[in-house]
């Protein structure tokens, strides 16, 4: 539009002047032409600038909404991660506490335990002692035992001397010397066991000594150890008992009778007030010795301490 009225307002210039001639009016025209083009160039460029323009606002839209999607992204999952920062924070507080517990009762634990320890050790010490006293005491007591023995046996050879002729029948001496020949181990115990069980505890625990002394490897052996103790426990010589049981749990740790040896041992240990002692030998039966029968009325007398 604004290139025609261009045009005309030049041609009319042209023809008024009069002085125009006709290349010069053709070079114009030319002229004009071009500018025209150049012209609409100019506003289809101004278009697509326009359209460019456009077009780069909506990306630029579609980036700041992708850009804000971006950052709430991004603040949703550093909150998520600070949330399990603090959860871990939390959680790892608690360990430290548990741990700071647990150490705690464990010292308590190492503490109790050294303390019982010692107590054990102590009473041992004074069980040992007790025993060695009690040992001195046997001794003491077995070497007048001897010299009352020996003493009878001299006025009973005295007496016999004197009534006996001097030379013995054949069938006395064979008496005597049957007599002499020991028992096999199985007679021995039978006659030792009935002896217990009449209740003539020495004649029992004289015969079962003699088993033992006669045939230490005896399968009877080490329940004869057991039953010399049962004699003494029998006649409340409760502190004697608990070494012939011991002798049971040292000399025979393979035997049938060391279940039975703690318990009567823990046992005694009531009978003389150690109560620590028997909790500890009732205990070191419960836990060595716990599908058997004495380890049940073990734990029943625990209970009742």
């Amino acid at each position: 539009m604004r290139s025609h009225v261009l045009r005309i307002g030049l041609i009319a210039a042209v023809l008024l002047s009069g002085c125009a001639l006709q290349d010069d009016v053709y070079t114009l025209d030319h002229r004009l032409s071009a500018l025209e083009r150049r012209n609409l160039d100019l506003e289809k460029q101004n278009r697509e600038l326009q359209q460019l323009n456009r077009d780069l606002l909506e990306a630029k839209k579609n980036i700041s909404s992708r850009v804000e999607g971006l950052d709430q992204t991004r603040q949703e999952d550093e909150m998520a991660l600070r949330a399990q920062y603090a959860e871990l924070a939390a959680q790892l507080d608690a360990l430290r506490q548990d741990s700071q517990t647990l150490s705690g009762r464990l010292e308590e634990m190492d503490y109790l335990v050294n303390r019982k320890l010692k107590g054990y050790e102590e009473n041992q010490q004074k069980n040992r002692e007790r025993m060695d006293r009690l040992a001195a005491d046997s001794a003491v007591i077995q070497k007048r035992i001897e010299t009352i023995d020996q003493y009878l046996n001299l006025e009973g050879a005295g007496a016999r001397k004197s009534i006996q002729p001097s030379k013995p029948p054949v069938k006395a001496a064979a008496a005597s010397a049957a007599a002499a020949k020991p028992a096999s181990d199985q007679a021995l115990y039978l006659e030792a066991k009935r002896a217990f069980d009449d209740g003539r505890l020495k004649a029992s625990r004289k015969s079962f000594e003699q088993l033992i002394a006669t045939y230490p490897k005896s399968q009877q052996a080490d329940n004869a150890q057991f039953w010399i103790g049962e004699t003494y426990y029998r006649e409340k010589w409760y502190e004697k008992a608990i070494l012939e049981y011991q002798k049971v749990i040292e000399k025979y740790p393979s035997g049938n009778k060391i279940p039975a040896a703690l318990l009567k041992q823990g046992l005694a240990f009531v009978k003389i007030g150690e109560t620590n002692n028997a909790r500890l030998v009732l205990k070191e039966l419960i836990a060595k010795h716990p599908s058997t029968n004495e380890a049940a009325i073990a734990k029943q007398k625990l209970e009742a301490l």
